[in-house]
């Protein structure tokens, strides 16, 4: 005789009811950008009452300007969308900061959006084809590669700009396996060794991107931040101008990168002209249009008037002073550190130190290094790797801004003691943080 099992009765079921299909994600997908990943650990150790040394984070750690906080507040009532490639008056500001700054530019060539960063994207997409950076090179050029579906070639270079030769090599490689490079990214100055490329690196650089149809995309975002206003800063575009794209905005010479805005100067003629077109077109479909009243905020700022261009020249000493003895401290450790020239940042090689810290930490990479500093010390930094750099170069990328204080008061102090000639290395606040980096890496590698 058969057996038979009984049924279990059916769980009730609206019969209208259709189970969804499971859904497969892509294998694509794309971390959270390192820099953010760490403030955000950062900030959870300081919820938790843990001590912590900011220095991950590429913020420029200073208050907005009272001048643009009453235009931002004067503009609140600007509610429309507006063009997608921003308002006219932003658009002739920044056309007219360009030009003092030997790039003589048109309002018709400038398009904004949400932040550089937003524009890069859009330009990436816009221009197709594989890209190069330079090796290490930001950390969102990259990704933002992988985003829009394309194959990113790591060059290595100094300053933010590829070597030349090895860059001609990349793109015959790439062309001869069917992935031609259209595009070159270069960072002037650089994120994240702190540096500025040679001219004579730039004008190489020019002479290949001509020679292979490269389009160079010259992220310029940290340019007023030069330490020494006697250094050359060479832009690509005034070089090799109808095929240079620059990007900027003020999210760092006047530390606004909560605001989101930046500018993107397109080149003359044919190129310039497809470029924003389909800029726009990425834009429209994306963004709408930047933020109404950032923007009108931003025109003033781009217009450069006295209070604000005194700012910019404090921050720019104040950054050079503390970032000169942050980059002391790790010397003084042992790391081979290339002197800063710009902005915030200081980028220590650890690799002479690789025995005693594979002896006494087992770190054989710079990412080991990076959590062990996090973890062990609280201290927040950035692996080299996350730029692009082999791990076992144990290098660093590290910020300083954020030392200049938790609050506007103190922040304010620092801009003072510069103003007033003092040293904003010795306020108490800055001064134990450096005291606690350098017990930190007393501590690492003795």
């Amino acid at each position: 005789m058969a057996l038979v099992t009984p049924l279990r009765p059916l769980p009730h079921r609206d019969p209208e009811h259709i189970e969804p299909e499971p859904i497969e994600l892509g294998t694509s997908a794309v971390p959270l950008s390192a820099t953010l990943a760490a403030n955000e650990i950062l900030d959870a150790r300081r919820r938790r009452g843990q001590p912590v040394l900011p220095m991950a984070f590429g913020e420029a750690g200073l208050p907005a300007h009272p001048l643009l906080c009453q235009a931002l507040a004067d503009a609140a009532g600007c509610t429309a969308y507006g063009p997608v490639a921003g308002h006219a008056a932003l658009r002739e500001a920044a056309a007219s900061w360009w030009t003092r700054r030997g790039l003589p530019t048109g309002a018709e060539a400038v398009v904004a959006g949400p932040g550089s960063k937003a524009l890069l994207f859009g330009l990436i997409a816009a221009i197709g084809g594989d890209v190069a950076v330079t090796r290490p090179s930001w950390v969102s050029y990259a990704a933002q590669a992988t985003l829009a579906g394309r194959t990113t070639h790591f060059v290595p270079g100094s300053g933010g700009v590829p070597d030349a030769a090895k860059l001609a090599r990349t793109v015959s490689v790439a062309r001869a396996s069917g992935h031609p490079v259209r595009t070159v990214i270069v960072t002037l100055p650089d994120n994240p060794t702190g540096t500025v490329a040679a001219p004579g690196a730039v004008r190489a650089l020019c002479s290949v991107a001509e020679r292979h149809g490269l389009i160079i995309i010259s992220d310029e975002i940290y340019r007023d931040l030069v330490h020494d206003q006697a250094t050359d800063v060479t832009s690509p575009a005034g070089i090799y101008a109808e095929r240079t794209v620059v990007t900027s905005g003020l999210s760092k010479n006047l530390a606004l990168g909560g605001w989101r805005l930046g500018v993107a100067r397109l080149p003359d003629g044919r190129l310039g002209r497809e470029l924003r077109t389909r800029l726009l077109g990425i834009g429209s479909e994306v963004w709408s249009a930047p933020a109404g009243p950032v923007q009108q905020a931003a025109a003033l700022a781009f217009g450069e008037p006295a209070p604000l261009t005194e700012r910019i020249a404090l921050s720019r000493r104040l950054h050079a002073r503390v970032a000169r003895e942050v980059a002391f401290r790790f010397a003084s450790a042992g790391a081979i550190v290339p002197p800063p020239q710009a902005a915030f940042y200081v980028y220590p090689d650890f690799t002479p130190l690789a025995d005693v810290l594979g002896r006494r930490h087992r770190v054989t990479s710079d990412e080991d290094l990076a959590g062990l500093l996090l973890r062990q010390y609280g201290l927040g930094v950035l692996p080299g790797s996350a730029f692009g750099e082999q791990p076992w170069r144990l290098r660093l990328r590290v910020a300083t801004a954020l030392l200049y204080g938790e609050t506007d008061e103190q922040r304010n102090a620092a801009l003072d003691a510069v103003l007033n000639s003092g040293d904003p290395c010795a306020l108490p606040w800055i001064a134990v943080a450096l005291d606690r980096l350098e017990e930190i890496l007393a501590d690492l590698t003795r």
